[in-house]
């Protein structure tokens, strides 16, 4: 028998007689997965708050209507974006070992190098730079650590962007960073112009920014600021940054907000990234977020340590976990990052991922996809309205994260969408739990505990 599906995104199961589930699926109003044309507020994490529970920071898509840049901007075609997030990921594969198996009791942190990778900057946040504070609208990215804003003067080239550039010269908190200072090591590379700290990072689509390495005051909230704060005022900045300010690094490096408000937040901070571009999610320093979360353990590779790694121990499609030998995500290992589009496993994985999935699509007629997607779909005279086959990701400590249906699809239109996963190529590269599948969790990471956690509902 099939039990009846209420709404949208509705756990199905399939029972044979003695009630043995054959295949589990997702209800799924294709109407949701698409963005409205105006902005939706989450009843979730939708504001900013402070106090002694942490401080929120609203998160919103670059693209969408509740950005800071609606209808100032062309969005990226589906193509493009696809493009720079491959281009994000090679150059990761290209600079991360991919001999050097994560380690649970690792406390090894290292400096940062300038090879950090950007790809499209999906999410953006608001926090205020200075005394008197000027608002800047930068993308946060878990896998970065350098923070860094353009600055005036803008010395050979700027690219475009909304708000004034930030002008040091009228922030009475301001301070260059010396060359002598232990600060200025902690970047890894970096130069000296009289004696004030230069800072370099080139991203892996050849963006990149320059400028002095400084100290200033950093606001989050009304009540809440971080005095000193070291970040990148960038004076030659060049790439595919158009529109936002700069960024602000999260990851585990010296440089990160997070390493650098360790005494205040306590290495803790979680995010809930939208289920759409025209709804609202959250960055949240300091606190766990409300209801139940499924931990599991953090680790750590020595040789590139900006990135928060987990275990992947197997995947389910339909309810059935699939025969992929554990071997093939040890050996791999892999990370969570913000900025990572599309997941990336090993060749095995996906290959079976990608079977049992297509077998539970042939109701609906395959259509060839854009870019790295191979799985495709389109839905018209499905009356809005399809099942798809649920997936669940198994995670070490026995954590289970099951994938909402925002997760497992990229939409490409009203009609058509794709299984947003991809392989690595081979079975050796190093996997990726990109932002996709993150989407309307609440995300949680705890340094201090070394544990990451996920708990559904986080927002809408």
């Amino acid at each position: 028998m099939v039990r009846a599906a209420p709404q949208h995104s509705t756990l199905w199961c399939i029972y044979k007689a003695d009630a043995t589930v054959l295949s589990a699926q997702l209800h799924v109003d294709l109407k949701t997965l698409q963005p409205r044309d105006s902005c939706s507020p989450s009843v979730k994490g939708a504001g900013v708050s402070s106090g002694s529970n942490g401080t929120s920071l609203r998160v919103v898509h670059r693209h969408g209507p509740c950005s800071p840049f609606a209808g100032q901007q062309k969005p990226l075609s589906h193509a493009k974006i696809l493009d720079l997030d491959q281009a994000r990921v090679d150059d990761i594969h290209r600079r991360v070992s991919q001999h050097s198996k994560p380690l649970a009791d690792s406390a090894v942190k290292l400096p940062a190098s300038s090879g950090e990778y950007l790809g499209i900057g999906n999410y953006v946040v608001t926090v205020g730079f200075g005394t008197p504070k000027k608002d800047q609208i930068v993308i946060f990215d878990t896998g970065s650590s350098v923070s860094w804003i353009q600055c005036e003067p803008c010395v050979v080239y700027c690219y475009e962007q909304e708000a004034p550039l930030f002008d040091p010269s009228l922030s009475s908190t301001y301070a260059n960073i010396s060359c002598d200072s232990s600060f200025c090591d902690e970047l890894g590379q970096s130069g000296c112009s009289d004696s004030n700290c230069v800072y370099y990072v080139q991203y892996g689509d050849n963006s990149s920014t320059l400028g002095f390495y400084a100290q200033d005051t950093l606001t989050l909230s009304s009540v809440d600021s971080i005095p000193g704060f070291r970040f990148g005022c960038g004076q030659r900045n060049t790439g595919l940054f158009h529109g936002n300010d700069g960024l602000l690094g999260l990851g585990r490096d010296k440089p990160s907000i997070v390493s650098q408000t360790y005494t205040q937040y306590g290495g803790v901070f979680s995010y809930c990234l939208p289920l759409t571009s025209s709804s609202v999610g959250y960055l949240t320093f300091g606190s766990y977020p409300a209801g139940n979360l499924m931990l599991t353990p953090m680790l750590s590779n020595p040789s590139y340590p900006t990135f928060y790694y987990l275990e992947l121990t197997g995947i389910s499609v339909g309810g059935q976990l699939l025969s992929v030998p554990p071997s093939i995500f040890d050996n791999s290992g892999t990370f969570i990052d913000s900025g990572t589009v599309i997941t990336r496993l090993p060749d095995t994985a996906y290959s079976a991922l990608r079977s049992a999935f297509r077998q539970g699509m042939t109701a609906y007629k395959s259509v060839p996809g854009p870019g790295l997607l191979d799985t495709c779909y389109d839905f018209s005279g499905s009356g809005g309205q399809a099942n798809i086959p649920t997936v669940a990701l198994h995670l070490g400590g026995g954590a289970t994260i099951n994938l909402e249906a925002a997760g497992i699809l990229y939409t490409l239109s009203s009609s058509q969408v794709c299984l947003a996963f991809a392989g690595n190529g081979d079975d050796t590269r190093m996997g990726i739990l990109g932002n996709t599948q993150q989407k309307g969790f609440n995300v949680l990471y705890d340094i201090n505990k070394r544990v990451l956690g996920f708990g559904p509902g986080g927002c809408s």
